[in-house]
């Protein structure tokens, strides 16, 4: 097996291609549009890992985060938000245009892989890695592999329902999956900016700096967040009792999640006291593409 690894984030609107070294160092970095079409993308991601190839080794692996996984059954993609490629045997097409084998997996797996292997949470043995942006992802790694259970949906923090729930919360918002009262309805960025704005809000640039200056919906909307964002984290260390939580994604960006959501963690967590560490991410939006390529170890 080659020291080089290329590692594949694909997301809704952009594929982008890293290739590390055996240090783990990034050497290159590319980003291209998503064509939009499953046909189109198969030609697209093979011309990028060519590409790369040429520039570092012709036997490099190559790991891909989708946002959705592969159906262990059927090979073929299921729950991601790209509905196109739902129904699709990606890893397989993949594997027969490039001639070679690859390793596919959710996005949110290799975010915490990445975090796990050498970022916020490298050397801890077991890490729940989060994403909070337009959606809400989880990834769950185990002494540095992704756990990905049966059906490969371990970590789908977004789709339970959020716990603890007020009566106040009723009645609870529907989700793209079709369920009520999912984590993400409450977590993602939108519903951030639609606390602090109202309906039909999706930025939550400033609100830090307007709730310091005294903004009240601000306030009232962080703390809401916050509370939750807590009872959701402290569900993680109830069932699967980490190491440490990171997060990442748009949300993970605000500074006072680190250190009020640990204080609403204690009030919910069946535990005297609790130490669970909950980390920003080092890599920032490296960690798709890096733990794509860690997924060869």
């Amino acid at each position: 097996m080659s020291d080089y690894r290329l590692g594949i984030d694909l997301g809704g609107t952009k594929i982008e291609i890293a290739a590390l070294d055996p240090e783990g160092k990034i050497l290159l970095r590319h980003r291209e549009a998503n064509p939009g079409t499953y046909e189109e993308l198969l030609v697209k991601m093979t011309e990028m890992v060519n590409q790369a190839r040429a520039k570092t080794s012709p036997v490099a692996t190559v790991g891909i985060g989708i946002p959705g996984a592969i159906d262990a059954r059927t090979r073929c993609v299921k729950n991601a938000n790209a509905t196109w490629l739902n129904g699709k045997p990606f890893g397989d097409d993949l594997e027969r245009a490039l001639g070679c084998a690859v390793r596919v997996e959710n996005d949110a797996n290799c975010f915490a892989l990445s975090e796990a292997i050498d970022g916020a949470a490298a050397g801890r043995k077991v890490v729940f890695g989060v994403i909070l942006g337009s959606g809400v992802g989880g990834g769950i790694v185990v002494n540095n592999e992704p756990l990905t259970g049966l059906h490969h949906i371990a970590g789908e923090w977004g789709h339970i329902p959020l716990p603890w729930v007020r009566a106040e919360e009723f009645p609870m918002p529907k989700c793209f999956c079709g369920n009520e009262g999912c984590i993400e309805r409450f977590l993602c960025g939108s519903a951030l900016a639609e606390l602090w704005k109202g309906p039909g809000e999706r930025s939550t640039q400033g609100i830090e700096e307007a709730a310091a200056n005294g903004d009240q919906a601000a306030v009232k909307a962080l703390d809401l967040y916050i509370e939750r964002l807590g009872r959701a984290c402290a569900l993680v260390v109830n069932m699967l009792d980490p190491d440490a939580i990171v997060l990442g994604g748009g949300v993970s960006n605000l500074h006072t999640i680190y250190k009020r959501v640990p204080e609403v963690m204690k009030r919910y967590t069946i535990t005297p006291e609790c130490h669970t560490e909950l980390l920003k991410n080092k890599h920032g939006d490296s960690s798709g593409v890096r733990g794509a390529a860690w997924l060869w170890g």
